[in-house]
């Protein structure tokens, strides 16, 4: 497969950053199984090496920011293996005086990427966190995701029930693929359950 070298790309009205491709799940659903590297969102997104923090912030300093409605960490790996450094990044942008609504597509497992609980870290960096809540028990989030290690849907829930105490807008998404009931109750998870906003993403299979 070929592999490039894109950290900024424009989808809509929103700049994403693609700071890594590591996953630690290998969802039934995801883009990266397509064959090509490549989306809807931009030709290639497989790295051929992870950028230095620097150069995600040149990349993104280097756009007319004006024109954009939000900044989206997220890109074809999770974005929490970066954590560190996106925080440096924010933390640099902030520090020239740069003002962009702010968010991060994850699946909610950075605590456990990162070894330590990292919603407080959200405060003052981000407006929104997207979610990838998937379905609606912890039996089926296996089968769906394949997350690496044991506990991942719960460990998903418990981000979001704590990064709502730091962050403006917690979002929590599924696919429309799975049935309508398992939406309604993926929604009342979400709503009911973590307090959040709720959305059902499309699928997409390019």
């Amino acid at each position: 497969m070929e592999k490039g070298f894109t950290i900024t790309y424009e989808y809509g009205d929103n700049l994403y950053v693609n700071p890594t491709n590591r996953c630690n799940f290998n969802c039934e659903f995801c883009l990266r199984h397509n064959g090509s590297g490549g989306s809807i969102y931009t030709h290639n997104l497989w790295l051929k090496r992870e950028p230095t923090k620097e150069e995600i912030l040149d990349s993104i300093e280097g756009r007319d920011l004006t024109k954009y409605r939000q900044l989206v960490f997220v890109g074809f790996g999770e974005p929490t293996y970066r954590f560190d450094d996106i925080c440096w990044v924010i933390d640099q942008m902030k520090a020239h005086g740069t003002k962009i609504f702010t968010r991060m597509d994850t699946n909610g497992t950075g605590s456990v990427i990162n070894g330590r609980d990292i919603a407080p870290e959200f405060a003052g960096r981000f407006d929104m966190v997207s979610i990838s809540l998937n379905t609606d028990t912890a039996e089926k989030y296996d089968a769906l995701c394949h997350p690496n290690f044991p506990g991942a849907y719960e460990a998903m829930l418990n981000f979001a029930r704590r990064v709502r105490a730091y962050v403006p807008t917690v979002m929590m998404t599924v696919v429309d693929t799975i049935p309508a009931e398992e939406i309604e109750h993926c929604r009342k998870i979400c709503e009911e359950d973590v307090g959040a906003t709720y959305r059902v993403r499309a699928y997409i299979k390019e």
